[in-house]
């Protein structure tokens, strides 16, 4: 119901929108906004068109679409049951779902593979050291302070890459630190930051299970099954 509730507020809203357009027969997709009303419908109708296509609905039959908005406004009678019309577009978004997670997975495979070919050769240097769970990890500078347990709640400051050098995060860039219990991060880090005592700095290389496996972060550069690379200084564990 959570899809259907979004979806169909979605709809109503962009349709809203696109009503004196598509009454007309004009679909330009070039906006007039030479009114404060004209810029306010484009700011509405742009957001709620991103939303959708978030959402995967890219499809849209105009047609149709407006056709359904017409005729709930003068409360005709509708050319499908109401239940019908729910079972419809619930249908429609778990295809969208499956066809998305379908996507994630094939993409995953090929990034995967990149990701093992380079821990493979990771695994390989002096310095880096490989725990059971397949966690590498390098020791940049060692610290003299506590370790922290997967409970706790910890103080550091970090910097993300892909495997290519890309940077996706940093906190350092930000100038600000970033405070966190432990056992609420990715696997990668709880397991890895009770490897460390304060005051110390490490890189981590984190295989895609142990990070964000198919399901990356929305908006960000990360693919799904990518390993990623952490510079990690734990400044303090917190009371």
């Amino acid at each position: 119901m959570k899809y259907f509730s979004y979806t169909f507020i979605t709809l109503a809203f962009t349709a809203l929108f696109l009503f004196s357009a598509c009454e007309s027969g004009n679909y330009s997709s070039e906006a007039d906004l030479s009114s404060k009303a004209d810029s306010v419908s484009y700011s509405i109708g742009f957001l709620q068109g991103s939303g959708m296509a978030q959402e995967g609905l890219t499809d849209i039959e105009m047609k149709n679409f407006v056709a359904g908005f017409q005729q709930a406004l003068a409360e005709e009678d509708p050319e499908m049951e109401m239940a019908a019309m729910q079972q419809t577009i619930q249908s429609y978004m778990m295809e969208i779902q499956q066809r998305q997670e379908m996507e994630r997975s094939e993409q995953a495979e090929g990034v995967r593979a990149e990701g093992q070919e380079f821990l493979d050769e990771n695994a390989e240097k002096e310095d880096v050291m490989v725990t059971e769970s397949g966690l590498q990890y390098r020791v940049i500078e060692e610290g003299s302070g506590e370790r922290p347990s997967a409970e706790d709640e910890v103080e550091v400051h970090y910097r993300g890459t892909l495997i290519s050098g890309e940077e996706f995060d940093s906190s350092y860039s930000r100038e600000q630190t970033i405070t966190f219990p432990l056992n609420g991060v990715i696997p990668g880090w709880t397991e890895g930051l009770q490897l460390m005592r304060e005051g110390a700095t490490y890189e981590f290389f984190i295989p895609s299970e142990l990070a964000y496996g198919t399901n990356p972060p929305p908006g960000s550069i990360i693919l799904p099954g990518s390993v990623l690379i952490f510079e990690v200084e734990l400044i303090d564990i917190k009371e």
